[in-house]
């Protein structure tokens, strides 16, 4: 989904957007690596329960020295990235509990609505990250439905708006602020995290970094120990590689 263009650039987003499902379709051709090693996680806990935010500004699942690192720079609001959510994160947790793969998630930007979304889905903080991704996937379509026609006095009402104030205009319009206030977000929390405008720039700045260092091509990319995944955008696909590099 996407807004008027003038939306966009007026949140500065000043890279060149990508398209969702731009990774989705062919099939990629591999020969399976040896086996690597995995590392238990510290007493009593489990590595899917290690969640980390990353100094790239991603959060990550997993045991932070696994040797197999997957990286995806996903939309909140891209349909293919929900596909792969709901299809992916449980069975790609086997792997992530052996130790030997570590997941990553970066948010990234498509249109204005992502980046609302995004703020608000690592409003949280890495604890409850995933299930609220999750979660959000899992109702994307319906959120989506709230969006304003071309000629909804909403969007004029935006037009008056500073590029902060709308973040927060689209994400409560959407329903993203009630979204994470049912989650345990409190009110005045979720608009604190709508209103930072350091928070923002993080994020449009990994955006504009992914798209020099990995030229990405539409989302969801995968990113599989330092290398783009091509043609690669679903669970099985993405499985074969994992596999294919010794998971």
């Amino acid at each position: 989904m996407r807004l008027p263009i003038g939306l966009v650039s007026a949140l500065a987003l000043s890279t060149t957007l990508a398209a969702c499902g731009g990774g989705e379709s062919g099939n990629i051709t591999t020969t399976p690596a040896d086996p690597v090693a995995g590392a238990a996680a510290p007493g009593g806990t489990q590595w899917v329960d290690t969640v980390e935010k990353t100094a790239e500004g991603g959060f990550r699942m997993g045991n932070p020295a696994a040797p197999i690192k997957l990286i995806e720079y996903g939309s909140r609001t891209c349909g293919h990235c929900a596909a792969f959510a709901t299809s992916a994160m449980e069975p790609m947790k086997a792997y992530i509990a052996s130790g030997k793969v570590s997941f990553e998630f970066r948010d990234f930007l498509l249109n204005p609505i992502d980046l609302g979304a995004a703020l608000l889905g690592q409003c949280a903080g890495p604890g409850p990250f995933f299930p609220i991704m999750d979660q959000m996937y899992a109702q994307q379509a319906d959120l989506l439905k709230n969006g304003p026609a071309q000629d909804d006095p909403f969007t004029k009402q935006l037009e008056a708006m500073n590029p902060q104030q709308r973040v927060a205009a689209l994400a409560e319009r959407f329903g993203y602020l009630a979204f994470v206030q049912e989650r345990g977000v409190p009110e005045a929390q979720a608009r604190q995290c709508l209103a930072d405008a350091a928070a923002t720039q993080a994020l449009v700045k990994s955006n504009e970094d992914a798209t020099k260092q990995y030229n990405i091509p539409g989302t969801p990319t995968f990113i599989l120990n330092g290398k783009v995944l091509e043609n690669t955008g679903t669970w099985p696909q993405v499985e074969a590689a994992l596999k294919a590099a010794g998971a």
